[in-house]
């Protein structure tokens, strides 16, 4: 949803004005970390202070600019990951640290001191290839691994720490004092420097306790390509920044925002990835303040070892310099060592959490308008998807399905009976629907959630103490601390049937607006000296506030069934850990075709952050989209995680079958090959929620070692068996792919089966009925063999596997399978997960997870084995505890495709396919 600015609250149907949100120069923790500059101050190790424990090697650094020593603790965690914290030893307060984004408090390894003298402390790590050097003066860290040095921690010397103090007393007294009493700045500079309060237009911010930044540079070995730090409209790697273009995570409400803008926008992950083709790192940075991130590609030169007595040999290598600011907080990082793109993965999920295992039907297609006006106006949508014979999952509501933007209740003329809606139109379909639940709460004595909220003081204070208001759609609002929680407890139960009128078992949630939007706040947002639970100013929880409305409410639809049924949250605001709770998208986006094209690396983005289940407003949300691109768009969304149609009410009606038959025959094959592909979608979110790999992934994960696939982004693998390369621009007759691998690699077209044995950049000729999509070599794919009106009547199809042979003619796949929506799957080990092989000519389905609790009629009533050089004489079914039989097959010579047909193989058992 996007922004208003009148009472009433509408919205304009063009972007947000830039000049409302801050530039990296008007943002006050930024000019005092840059004021300062490199080398001021310099920090030194106290050596006397270094002690050594079970969990972890504490000791103290002190610069000559500050009173305070500091405190620096480093721990080795299992997985190959190290964790470096830096505090206040006895601060004013307690300053703030992150709570429930790490799963659990990790398990430390020991370390032990292998060296320490008056330069150096060198500590030995459980992996006995690794060690930790720290220089004593000036402070700094090495990571060595296997002799080589892959990063290093302030060897720029940007560790910086505002200590807490005192408020002052004058207004000439604005600044840490040194230890001689002076002060670095005049009065004027103060108040540029924003020490005590900041003003951005009209704004005023008051920081109750005064400046408290942090900031520390990180270099990175060897590496000039970088990823990750969600969200932006931004290119996949990351770019060089600038004093400035710094990339900001901030979680903001930017409508219709800029692309190729390092600006912040709706949710944040402090993920920060690199990558060359030896090694993996990654760099986790536990903030939830306002953060900046400067990064710096550069050569550097390598002294080698020489075997000639005084000469020495250099080597140019890249590196890449990677600063982090944020507002407030302490210093929490965690260095994650790979070395493989999938260890930083399962590193990342050890710390926050892998994505939550989503409900069949949140995979199917979703179709959603801000706003169906009525329930005539949902049936008629619904009707109209099976007169034009198009599948779909799930009706979307949006704000003004309410009484008066009053969420939890329904407009009584336009919904008057929403139940009746919901089992008449939709639950005899096997359909689902989900509504707008935002975080702003009208301010109604009337309103009950308003009135329990305030009697239990349930909302964000102004820093005076009485509950900040702020204006959105409902016009004057007040917001749940979410950070409470109590506030989520009450929250979750609002979900309950008896309490939320109208809502059945197939209504889920939509969460909007929970950067937190405020229409004429700051930015667009809530004041930074707002209060929270605890006594914490929001500039501390920012970047937290949708991750904990996220998490309230799967935890109320969870309550709801009972503990049973696993929940359907999307949100628009996030931060690490929100993968836990449900799916995300890029929020407001325009009908343009260059936000189709920004939309792959925005999503592969938070995939390699963590959250797998992730899309982008199918068409654009702003504006009118063109036929070609309304078309193209569908055709990359039906092969992205999330899969939703979307448009603002200034739109003209845009459901799947108006834009001509035509247009209508390939939307609706987009769509049915989106559910055909279900069981190996399903099949990889599994994937996602147990071992952390990402659903949709660049390139360069499958295929580290090719230089060449670092910067693409126009193309993505769809788990390991998939290349998709969508079309994003207009009247593209062919598109370059670059096909990965070694020599050795085949791919398949996946539709016509042929051979594709160009290795690098291959010209593919496209018309406008599909995009390409490649199967790789050594890949089994399974498949539904038709499709129906939604995921549910789909649930007893047969399946067709389609292999694919590499160059030994051998392909191997997996899938999963349960009931699709309860937990049954996690707390009674119902499920199947099926392990396909094909290897000399026999094809083969396993068990590839303990014993089977989960019991399907479902067959396998066909398998496809594209690069079968030779036709067989006979196939013959070999099945566990049955007799042999033969099985009928064709063979097409010229793509040297085998098909075997009618095989009416249980899914759940053991069996073999014999080929002579």
């Amino acid at each position: 949803m996007a922004s208003g600015s009148q009472e009433t609250v509408s919205v304009q149907d063009e972007a947000v004005e830039e000049s409302q949100f801050k530039t990296c120069r008007q943002i006050a923790f930024y000019r005092r970390q840059k004021h300062l500059g490199p080398g001021k101050p310099l920090y030194r190790v106290l050596p006397d202070t270094v002690e050594l424990s079970n969990s972890n090697v504490r000791f103290q650094i002190i610069s000559e600019e500050y009173k305070d020593p500091l405190l620096v603790e480093v721990y080795e965690i299992e997985g190959n990951i190290f964790r470096l914290k830096i505090n206040e030893i006895t601060p004013l307060k307690p300053r703030y640290e992150v709570p429930d984004v790490l799963i659990k408090e990790p398990s430390s390894l020991r370390l032990t001191i292998l060296e320490k003298d008056a330069d150096k402390l060198v500590l030995a790590c459980a992996s006995k290839d690794q060690q930790l050097h720290i220089t004593i003066n000036p402070f700094q860290i090495q990571f060595v691994s296997k002799d080589e040095m892959v990063l290093s921690i302030n060897s720029n010397d940007l560790l910086y720490f505002e200590q807490l103090q005192p408020p002052p007393q004058t207004r000439t007294s604005m600044l840490q004092e040194k230890k001689d009493g002076s002060t670095n700045y005049s009065k004027k500079d103060q108040d540029d420097l924003g020490l005590w309060e900041e003003k951005f237009g009209n704004f005023l911010d008051i920081k109750a306790n005064g400046p408290s930044s942090i900031g520390l540079d990180f270099s990175l070995h060897g590496f000039q390509h970088v990823y990750g730090i969600p969200q932006h409209a931004e290119t996949l790697l990351l770019k060089n920044t600038s004093n400035e273009d710094v990339y900001r995570l901030y979680n903001l409400d930017v409508f219709g925002y800029r692309i190729h803008s390092k600006m912040g926008i709706y949710g944040s992950v402090p993920l920060l990835l690199a990558h060359k083709p030896d090694r993996t790192i990654g760099v986790f940075w536990l903030n939830s303040s306002e953060t900046l991130v400067e990064i710096t590609t550069k050569a550097a030169m390598k002294v080698l070892p020489s075997q000639i007595p005084d000469v020495s040999k250099q080597r140019v290598l890249p590196q890449t310099d990677v600063c982090w600011m944020s507002e407030s907080g302490i210093i929490d990082s965690f260095i994650l060592m790979g070395p493989s793109p999938f260890d930083i993965f399962k590193q990342y999920a050890q710390l926050t959490g892998t994505q939550a295992l989503p409900p069949l039907f949140s995979l199917g297609y979703h179709q959603c308008r801000w706003n169906y006006v009525d329930e005539k106006d949902v049936e008629g949508v619904d009707t109209g998807f099976d007169v034009f014979n198009i599948p779909y999952d799930v009706m979307w509501l949006d704000i003004e399905h309410t009484d008066g933007k009053r969420y939890f209740t329904w407009d009584k003329e336009t919904f008057g009976n929403p139940k009746r809606m919901q089992k008449k139109i939709l639950m005899k379909k096997k359909r689902k629907l989900v509504v707008i639940l935002d975080p702003h709460i009208k301010v109604d004595p009337l309103y009950t959630i308003y009135s329990q909220g305030k009697e239990r003081g349930y909302f964000v204070k102004d820093r005076k103490g009485g509950d900040f208001e702020g204006i959105c759609w409902p016009g004057s609002s007040s917001y749940l601390d979410f950070t409470n929680p109590k506030v989520r407890d009450w929250y979750a139960e609002l979900f309950a049937f008896k309490t939320y009128k109208g809502s059945t078992e197939i209504l889920f949630a939509w969460n909007d607006m929970n950067e937190p939007s405020v229409f004429r706040g700051a930015e667009l947002t809530m004041q930074k000296d707002a209060v929270h639970y605890g006594n914490w100013e929001h500039r501390e929880v920012h970047n937290l506030y949708g991750f904990y409305q996220q998490m309230a409410t799967a935890e109320g639809l969870i309550r709801r069934s009972g503990n049973l049924e696993r929940p359907f949250v999307l949100t628009r605001s996030f931060f690490a850990g929100s993968q836990r709770y449900g799916a995300v998208w890029t929020g407001d986006n325009k009908a343009e075709w260059s936000y189709l094209k920004i939309s792959i690396p925005m999503l592969l983005t938070l995939s390699i952050a963590g959250i797998s289940f992730c899309g982008a407003d199918v068409g654009g949300f702003v504006g009118d989209p063109e036929p070609e691109l309304f078309v193209r768009w569908y055709q990359a969304g039906a092969l992205q995680p999330f899969f939703r149609g979307h448009a603002n009410m200034h739109t003209k009606r845009r459901e799947p079958w108006l834009f001509g038959e035509k247009n209508t025959q390939i939307i609706r094959a987009a769509i049915k090959e989106r559910y055909s592909l279900l069981p190996y979608l399903y099949s990889l979110f599994y994937q996602a929620h147990t071992t952390a790999e990402p659903v949709m992934r660049p390139i360069w994960v499958e295929f580290p070692k090719q230089l060449e696939a670092f910067g693409i982004e126009d193309e993505y693998m769809l788990g390991k068996a998939l290349l998709v390369h969508p079309v994003t621009e207009p009247k593209v007759t062919t598109v370059s792919i670059l096909l990965p691998g070694s020599e050795e690699q085949i791919w398949y077209d996946f539709r016509k089966f042929s051979c594709l044995k160009t290795q690098g950049i291959l010209k593919i000729p496209v018309t406008l009925d599909n995009i390409p999509v490649i199967q790789r070599g050594g890949t089994i794919i399974p498949l539904k063999t038709s499709v129906g009106k939604s995921t549910e009547w789909m649930v007893d199809v047969p399946y067709e596997l389609r292999a694919a042979l590499d160059s030994k003619e051998s392909a191997a796949g997996e899938l999963y399978l349960d009931d699709g929506h309860s937990f049954q799957y996690l707390h009674e080990k119902q499920f199947l997960l099926r392990k396909f092989t094909f290897y000399q000519n026999v094809f083969s389905s396993r068990h590839a997870d303990g014993d089977p609790r989960y019991h399907t009629k479902c067959k396998v009533e066909q398998i496809t084995i594209l690069g079968m050089k030779k036709q067989p004489s006979t196939v013959t079914a070999s099945i566990h505890g049955g007799k042999n039989k033969k099985v009928a097959f064709t063979y097409d010579a010229k793509n040297s495709v085998l098909i075997l047909q009618k095989l009416s193989l249980h899914v759940g058992k053991d069996w073999e396919l014999h080929i002579q």
